[in-house]
Order: C-alpha cells, then sequence, then structure tokens
C-alpha cells in the first residue's frame, strides 16, 4: 500500500535543530554564566548575613536537624551527610572544612559551631576526620537563624527541588562585619575583618538613630578590626581608609615584651592567620642562614592558655635590633582590606555605612515581614477567642443545638446560622472539650483576649510607624550586645614607620678605611685593641698590588657623614651603607656609594650628628687658604655632591673642621710648621667662596691638616708625621697670632720623621687611630705618646715596615668606646725608653694626669 506522504530525510531533521552559533559569543556567554554562578554561589558573602552559600546550609541544615546549642553533640559526618545530601551538593571534603573553621577560635572572632574533638590548631595542624569530632550550634549561631519560621526571609528550592532553602538568614547581628569573611572569586576577592560585637552594634544602632551620620561619626564606635588572635594595629590611618574606601592596607603587629634584663623577646600575640609553627621554623632558618644575628635560643612554649614563643638573645646582642630584625620578616605582617559583599545578588565594594545601612535594611524587612507574620497569627486566635467567649455566654443554648444536630457537620452548619459564626469559630466550637465551659478557663480565655488584642494594637504600631519599628531593631541589637558583647582584643599601636634598613644595623663604632684607588670598607672598631706606642698594629686592609691606603677615619654606624674630597666637593653619606668586611678584605669599589671623578679622593669626614644650625664648617687648602661656611649653607646635599669650597688651579681640600664662632684654629704644614689664630679671624663665607690665607707657606711646603683648639675641651695639640713619629704639645705652647702668618716651628721633620701627616686637638681619654699606606692599623691611647715641646723629633708612635708610611690618621673620643664597655688593656708591649727618641731638652717629666697602672 503507498502513501502520500513524502519521504522526510532524517539528516534534514537533525539539520533543522541546529542553531549555527559564533564560538567566541558561546564561550563568552559560557564564561560569564560560571563566573557569576562562582560568585553568587559559592566565593562571596551576602551583605545582610555575611555567609556565603557553604555556611548557610550548614547552618540551616543543623537547624533543621535540631543540632542546636542547648543539643547534644553530633557527630560531624552526620551534619555533613545531610548538608551535602539536602542543600549543598559538593564534596564532603569542602563542607567539613567550612565547619571546622566556624568552630575555630583563632579563626573566627565569634565562633559559630561549638567543636568537640580536634578541629585543627594555630600551628597549621588539620582537623581530625569528620567520623572523631563532633558539633552543635553555637548560641550566637542561633541568633542567625531566630524567626526563620515566621516568613521573615524568602526560600528557594534546593538543588533537586525536594526541599526549600533559605535565600537569607534573618541574622539578628551584623554578622558580615562581626565575624568578617574571605573568599576568591572569578576576577575579584573579598576580605573582610572581623569586629567587636559590641562596637559594630553600637554603631549600627548610631546609624538607626541618624541616617545622616557620616563614616567618621560611626568610626567613633568601630576602632578598627579586632581580630580573634589579638595582636596589634600599627596606626590608625590605614583603617580610616578602609572604612571610608572599602580597601586598605592594615599593618597587624606581633605582640611580645623585650625583657633585656633576661635577654630574650616573649611573643605572647600573632597576626590574624599567621601559621604559629611555621612563623617558628622560619626565624629558625633565618638564624642558621646568618639573616638574623644575636638569637642563641628559640622555645615554642604555648599551651592551652595562650601563646608564647621564647627567643634567647645571645649576650653581647642588641636587643632593639634583633626586634626590628624579626619585624622586619616574621611578627608584622598586613591584612588587605576588601570589602566586598553581594548586594541584590551584584558584587560591590562597600565603605562602612553602606555596609551597615544594607543590614539595617535588611533587618526592617525581617522585623516587618515577622511582624505582619505575627499579626495575621494573632488576629486569627484574636477571632477564635471571640467565637469561645460568644459561645460561653449562650453555652446552654450552643450546647443544646450541638446536642439536637445529626452530626459535626450538622452542628457546624447550626452554629453558623443561629449565632453568626464564622466557619472557623464554628468548627473550633464543636471540638471544644465540656471541660473548657468551666469558669476558670472562661477567665483564662477572657485574660488570653485581652493580652492578643494589646498585642495586635503594639503590631499594627510597628508596621504603621517606621520609627516603632526602628526602635524594635535598636531594642533587639542592644539585647545582642549584653548577650554577646567582651573586650577588644586586638590593640592600636602608634604608627612610628615601617622598619627600614637602618633599625636593621647595630648600632656600634666603625673604622672606615679608603685606598687611592678607591676602595672603601668598615670594620668594626673593637676590632683593633689599643695598643702600646711603637707597635706595628695589625692588618687593616690587604690591599691589590699598586694600591695604597688614602684615608681613615671613625663614625658610628647610624651617623650621617659628610664626606669632603680634595676637589672640594661635598658628598652625604650614612656609615652603614659602607659595606662592612673583614680586616682582610680589599673592599668594595667606592664609584657605588660616591661620585667621584679620576684623582678625587677622600679627604675630611664631619659628623653631621655632632652638627648644630649656629656652627661652621672651617676648611683649609692645600695652598693654606681656609673658609668657614655655616652649616645651614649645607642643608641640600645632591647624590652628586655639591660644591664646598672653590679652588684655584692646582689648590686641594686637605681638612675640615667643626667650629662655633668661639674657637681657635691651628693650622699645621707638612714641614712642622704650625699657627694658631681666632677664629673669629676669618669672616663667614658662602659655599662658593675660596676663602682667606690662613698660614704663609714657606716654598714648597704645603697645608698638612687643621685642628680646632678649645682651652676647655682640649689639652694638647698632637702631630704625627709619616714615618710614624708624634709628640702631644700644651695648647701653650702655640701662642696665638694673627692668621696670615708663618706661624711658629711645631714639630721638626726630616729624615727620621718625614713630613707631617695630621694635627689633632686631643685631651684624656682619646684614641689615635693610625693607618699606614700599606694596611696596617694601629690603635693607641694619645696618653702613651710623650708630652714634649715645640720644635722637637717626637717619639715613635707607629712602627712601619721599610718603605711605608702613614697615610692617614683620626681621633676617637674616649666616649666613643667607653659607652661601649670595651677594654682599655693593650696587647703590644713597647720599648721601655722613651727618652731615646728625643732629641729635646725640653723633655717634661711623666704627666700626673695618667691613669694607674699606665
Amino acid at each position: 500500500m503507498s502513501s502520500d506522504v513524502p519521504d522526510v530525510d532524517p539528516s534534514d531533521v537533525r539539520a533543522a535543530q541546529v542553531t549555527n552559533a559564533r564560538i567566541e559569543d558561546e564561550m563568552e556567554q559560557s564564561y560569564i554564566d560560571y563566573a557569576m554562578s562562582v560568585i553568587a554561589g559559592r566565593a562571596l558573602p551576602d551583605v545582610r548575613d555575611g555567609l556565603k552559600p557553604v555556611h548557610r546550609r550548614i547552618l540551616y541544615a543543623m537547624h533543621e536537624a535540631g543540632v542546636t546549642s542547648n543539643s547534644a553533640h553530633r557527630k560531624s559526618s552526620s551534619i555533613v551527610g545531610e548538608t551535602m545530601g539536602d542543600y549543598h551538593p559538593h564534596g564532603d571534603s569542602a563542607i567539613y572544612d567550612t565547619l571546622a573553621r566556624m568552630a575555630q577560635d583563632f579563626s573566627m572572632r565569634y565562633p559559630l559551631v561549638d567543636g568537640q574533638g580536634n578541629f585543627g590548631s594555630v600551628d597549621g595542624d588539620p582537623p581530625a576526620a569528620m567520623r572523631y569530632t563532633e558539633a552543635r550550634m553555637a548560641p550566637i549561631a542561633e541568633e542567625l537563624l531566630a524567626d526563620i519560621e515566621r516568613d521573615t526571609v524568602d526560600f528557594t528550592a534546593n538543588y533537586d527541588d525536594r526541599l526549600e532553602e533559605p535565600e537569607v538568614l534573618p541574622s539578628a547581628v551584623p554578622h558580615l562585619l562581626v565575624n568578617g569573611s574571605s573568599g576568591i572569586a572569578v576576577g575579584m576577592s573579598t576580605n573582610v575583618p572581623p569586629h567587636n560585637l559590641g562596637e559594630v552594634i553600637d554603631a549600627t544602632v548610631e546609624l538607626i538613630e541618624d541616617p545622616d551620620a557620616t563614616v567618621e561619626d560611626l568610626m567613633e564606635h568601630v576602632k578598627g578590626p579586632d581580630f580573634p588572635t589579638g595582636a596589634n594595629i600599627v596606626g590608625r590611618n590605614a583603617v580610616h581608609k578602609a572604612y571610608k574606601t572599602g580597601r586598605g592596607r592594615i599593618r597587624v603587629r606581633a605582640e611580645f615584651e623585650v625583657d633585656e634584663e633576661e635577654g630574650r623577646i616573649v611573643i605572647s600575640e600573632l597576626p590574624f592567620q599567621q601559621n604559629k609553627s611555621r612563623l617558628v621554623e622560619r626565624i629558625a632558618e633565618d638564624v642558621n642562614e646568618g639573616a638574623i644575628e644575636g638569637i642563641r635560643d628559640l622555645r615554642d612554649e604555648s599551651d592551652r592558655d595562650g601563646i608564647r614563643v621564647v627567643v634567647e638573645l645571645k649576650r653581647d646582642a642588641m636587643a632593639e635590633v634583633v626586634k626590628n630584625q624579626l619585624l622586619e620578616s616574621h611578627l608584622e605582617r598586613t591584612f588587605g582590606v576588601i570589602n566586598l559583599a553581594l548586594v541584590d545578588g551584584s558584587p560591590q565594594v562597600l565603605d562602612l555605612k553602606e555596609t551597615l545601612e544594607h543590614y539595617v535594611e535588611h533587618r526592617r524587612e525581617v522585623v516587618r515581614r515577622r511582624s505582619e507574620h505575627e499579626l495575621d497569627e494573632r488576629e486569627d486566635r484574636a477571632h477564635i477567642l471571640e467565637g469561645r467567649l460568644k459561645a460561653l455566654e449562650n453555652v446552654d443554648s450552643v450546647v443544646e443545638t450541638i446536642q439536637d444536630s445529626e452530626d459535626r457537620d450538622a452542628a457546624r452548619a447550626a452554629l453558623e446560622g443561629e449565632y453568626d459564626f464564622s466557619e472557623a469559630q464554628a468548627e473550633h466550637i464543636v471540638r471544644m472539650q465540656l471541660g473548657s465551659l468551666t469558669s476558670m478557663e472562661t477567665q483564662e480565655i477572657e485574660s488570653e483576649y485581652e493580652d492578643v488584642t494589646a498585642r495586635i494594637e503594639r503590631l499594627e504600631t510597628i508596621l504603621a510607624d517606621p520609627d516603632e519599628l526602628d526602635s524594635v531593631i535598636i531594642e533587639e541589637l542592644e539585647e545582642m550586645k549584653a548577650e554577646y558583647d567582651d573586650e577588644r582584643r586586638t590593640s592600636f599601636i602608634e604608627d612610628t614607620g615601617s622598619v627600614t634598613h637602618e633599625d636593621l644595623i647595630p648600632e656600634e663604632e666603625c673604622i672606615v678605611v679608603m685606598s687611592e684607588d678607591d676602595y672603601i670598607k668598615r670594620m668594626p672598631l673593637e676590632t683593633f685593641r689599643a695598643q702600646n706606642r711603637g707597635g706595628k698594629g695589625i692588618i687593616g686592609a690587604d690591599l691589590k698590588e699598586g694600591d695604597r691606603v688614602s684615608s681613615v677615619f671613625a663614625a658610628n654606624s647610624h651617623d650621617y657623614l659628610l664626606v669632603f674630597t680634595n676637589h672640594g666637593q661635598i658628598y652625604r653619606l650614612k656609615t652603614y651603607e659602607i659595606p662592612e668586611m673583614s680586616r682582610t678584605a680589599r673592599g668594595k669599589s667606592a664609584v657605588n656609594l660616591l661620585d667621584l671623578d679620576d684623582g678625587e679622593e677622600i679627604e675630611a669626614v664631619v659628623n653631621t650628628d655632632d652638627l648644630d644650625d649656629d656652627e661652621f664648617l672651617t676648611m683649609v687648602t692645600r695652598d693654606g687658604y681656609i673658609k668657614r661656611t655655616a652649616v645651614d649653607e649645607f642643608g641640600n646635599i645632591r647624590s652628586t655632591g655639591i660644591r664646598a669650597i672653590r679652588l684655584e688651579d692646582g689648590d686641594e681640600l686637605v681638612d675640615v673642621e667643626v667650629t662655633d664662632g668661639g674657637t681657635d684654629i691651628v693650622i699645621g704644614s707638612r714641614d712642622g710648621m704650625a699657627i694658631r689664630f681666632d677664629e673669629g679671624d676669618v669672616r663667614p663665607m658662602g659655599r662658593t667662596a675660596r676663602g682667606v690665607i690662613g698660614i704663609d707657606l714657606r716654598e714648597g711646603d704645603r697645608v698638612a691638616g687643621v685642628a680646632a683648639v678649645d682651652a676647655a675641651r682640649h689639652d694638647w695639640v698632637l702631630t704625627v708625621t709619616e714615618n710614624g713619629y708624634g709628640k702631644r704639645s700644651d695648647l701653650s705652647e702655640y701662642r696665638p697670632q694673627s692668621r696670615n702668618g708663618m706661624g711658629l716651628v711645631d714639630i721638626k721633620t726630616g729624615d727620621r720623621n718625614g713630613s707631617v701627616v695630621a694635627i689633632e686637638a686631643v685631651t684624656y681619654g682619646d684614641h689615635l687611630i693610625a693607618m699606614s699606606a700599606d694596611g696596617q692599623i694601629m690603635r693607641t691611647r694619645v696618653e702613651e705618646i710623650s708630652t714634649v715641646s715645640r720644635n722637637t723629633m717626637g717619639v715613635i708612635v707607629m712602627d712601619l715596615e721599610p718603605d711605608d708610611e702613614v697615610a692617614s690618621v683620626d681621633i676617637v673620643p674616649e666616649t666613643a668606646y667607653a659607652a661601649g664597655g670595651e677594654s682599655e688593656a693593650t696587647d703590644v708591649e713597647s720599648a721601655d725608653v722613651e727618652s731615646a727618641d728625643v732629641e729635646s731638652a725640653d723633655v717634661e717629666a711623666p704627666d700626673i694626669g695618667r691613669e694607674d697602672g699606665e
């Protein structure tokens, strides 16, 4: 049998069902759908209850299962199973990790789960398996679910449409701020810090009472984050920024105590989310690698009562430096605030006021819906009570009517028709028991009816008057505060700035050495013990062939130095910027520190820590010129240096001293001449001035150095020659003259002594640091050098090798080494007879001012 219907090609049918689409558009839309699913369904909290879906589902599952704070603990595996089976179709490990975190008092400011068993630790230990631990809701978690059965929030179908789950919890507390939240979505993340419940509630009440309150007004209540692990927030500016913009970076510092007497640092609180065990390991690693010095032992003495990590210091360690080293790398962390939450399903970054405004609107909606729900219940109950009261008024006839009826339906119909009862009232009356007709029952019904009608009036007032509704919210918030408020755990400390590199450098006296080939280094002063005069010293630099020492000077590692070169340039340098190296090291190239030209060498160094604005920098040149310039002229020194003095062709800057306007100047020449004159003879000049003639040099002579002498502070003038000889002479030996004179003979030069290298003003306790061109350094007390008259040969100060010579000297004041408790002992013996080195009849008797035993 043939058919009139044409045959249809199956491939044509399938082709008609295919829709062409651009793959770029399909991928874009699919990715957007995925991203929004992650954002709204997993990673970001809702601004209203501060919960992500997994937290909300766990709590609701516990609520439905009756695992409340008053029930017995339930196996965590049971809670996880019910949550996964009914509401959250994801892996059980993700659900259990969330449940465990809600039970950790070091993760949640107010834990939502009361856990029993091992739920992990601040050391990063994982929770025990879910089959071993038990849990139930914490009391504050029940406040998030309070009134959920009273139509306060919307419900939606669960993943398989069997059940319904809440879209949001009623949340009687501003939970987003109270417990905070963190999460990473697609292209965005949130990191809301926890806060003190009492402070947040006070701010919420303030906002309800004054909707025009600013963020600053609310911050009068919310001082800042309050982390469960305590610690300290450094400064308040970052907190203010975070509250005003929704973003900020807050520095959180551990709580610790530096006990210098016991030589230890005790850590008692850690920044939020810092792993204590890993912290101890990292500190130990840095100690072993030499990144942190001064620690001899590290112990974790923490127990159930709290954290206690003890850092034992070495005997000679500087506690402040060790503390700063720990702060830089271990004891301070940054908490990046990103106040991102879902508002009507869309992610928004919110400031403090906006966050609380959304919560207040949520609570208004909850209280309104709850009041409407209760009003409906109360009105229904009042209607029933009205029927009962009416029946009691006509009890005999009502009973008779019921008795005369064939069945309940007939009795109900008779009551509705004869007494005008509603269907609900008639149904209730026919089901009443005879015992409810007693006079006692009548009084109870009347009393209940009065209560119900009063409650109805109250609910109607709440729903009709927004101020009354707000008063209910405020009252309930105050109840939450009274129940759950506690003291702040996180404190505020003053922001003194971040730990700088300088804070990590021990403050110590140093010797700085520079060579003619521009190699520079620093070494601790204590490396060179004081010797008797005439010693050889010890090696201070291993110079490369052909290189020679050009200068040596002493400074504190934290000093700012003004560095003067022979070309008249001045540079500013921090001592610790000079690399610290061993005695036998060559040093590092100075071009990394100072922008020196070819042939430019350091001639003088001035410590800026000793400078006052009313003082002067007094400079002398090789050709005898002198200039005084006020200190404030050198306020801004570029990294490339600035001009300190104008030099004529062939002239060079030789030495610089700090003067106060009331000192005398002593200029010493290479040929052993010296002139002393009043500082006032040289008027102050600008930086670009050349200066005036200070000493009239003989032909071929040149200036060796300058000393600023003050009779109140100095006792002698010390002169050192290139062949290692020197002497002390009383200040009185140098009578004042006018500048631009030839001066007097200071010391005899010649083949034995060689030319003068330096002239210094010294006093009791000063130490002389002398360095030879070949790298030997010798340190001796100035009292070791004989006191003789002018125009003498002096005594041997430093025993030099053949072809070696003294290249540079510096004076270290007594306070520089006495403060460090350095021993005055000497370790090199010298010749007993000093007179053999002295060729003058003016040799004085031994100093009576020398200390006992010298």
